[in-house]
């Protein structure tokens, strides 16, 4: 999940991910470069395509997760004896156990990598041109790119990277199950309202989910932003990438970029669950 206040932090940690060892010191040389060469304007490349594009991805992967967990509680985890009666989703919600919510989660974040893939391959496209004047950076905009990306390498070149956001997305596993934990732990052992569990619960669980996920994200950022004509692209596969990493800056490669990350995924997405939450309660 993402809103366009949390931008200007994704855009430096897609800089950060993706630029040689020695183009920054970090995050706090990365922020200044960036407003020094490109002023405010530079945090906000690319941020047409995830402002008109998470709606869509984000009500597809809560609508989607709904169902999942229901799907998989009827008919795997807590099938009724009696075909013809309906669990609600309440009731799914206390049945399902938590290796059920992580399925839910993975099955959930498959299902909108086939949206998320083109629309973060476009933004971090964008986001990667350094220059301050338009005139010298190959991509215009969003549509330019979309465009030229048709163009050149048809619509594998739009979704290139795809197999890299289904792996990335697979850690939704983390996500959902943590999310469930935590709900449970302050529902049992705290006195906190519904929408206040939901905030903690929502944004401690993306900070879990950062955790086990950011090298993957690295790596999928690298396939993203590799040039894709002949001669030019450097990563045939999602192992290459992972090897290019580690020749570049072993371990640490991996984590480039964390810091922006981590502080920006909890406030994003406490609020973005409690506003789920919240119309899930307020559904018939």
């Amino acid at each position: 999940m993402n809103a366009p206040v949390g931008h200007p932090f994704d855009t430096i940690k897609v800089r950060l991910q993706t630029a040689p060892p020695s183009q920054f010191k970090g995050t706090l040389d990365c922020v200044l470069q960036t407003f020094r060469n490109e002023g405010i304007a530079g945090y906000y490349k690319g941020a047409t395509p995830p402002l008109v594009g998470w709606m869509f991805m984000d009500s597809l992967m809560l609508g989607s997760l709904t169902v999942y967990r229901r799907v998989l509680n009827e008919n795997l985890f807590n099938p009724p004896s009696d075909k013809s009666i309906h669990i609600p989703d309440a009731t799914t919600r206390t049945q399902l156990p938590l290796v059920g919510h992580g399925m839910a989660g993975i099955l959930a974040g498959w299902t909108v990598s086939f949206i998320a893939a083109p629309v973060e391959h476009v933004k971090a496209r964008l986001q990667i041109q350094y220059s301050s004047d338009k005139s010298k950076r190959l991509y215009s905009g969003p549509i330019d790119c979309s465009k030229k990306l048709m163009r050149g390498h048809g619509l594998h070149g739009l979704y290139h990277g795809l197999s890299a956001t289904l792996l990335f997305r697979t850690f939704f596993f983390f996500w959902w199950s943590s999310y469930e934990v935590f709900n449970r732990y302050f529902h049992t052992h705290t006195n906190l309202s519904n929408p206040a569990i939901n905030f903690w619960a929502g944004g401690l669980s993306a900070q879990v989910f950062w955790i086990t996920s950011y090298p993957s994200d690295v790596i999928k950022q690298r396939i993203m932003t590799d040039p894709l004509e002949a001669g030019k692209r450097r990563f045939p596969n999602w192992s290459a990438a992972a090897k290019d990493v580690w020749r570049r800056d072993s371990l640490r490669g991996y984590w480039r970029g964390f810091v922006p990350c981590f502080l920006r995924a909890f406030p994003a997405n406490a609020v973005a669950l409690v506003a789920f939450e919240g119309v899930m309660r307020a559904l018939p």
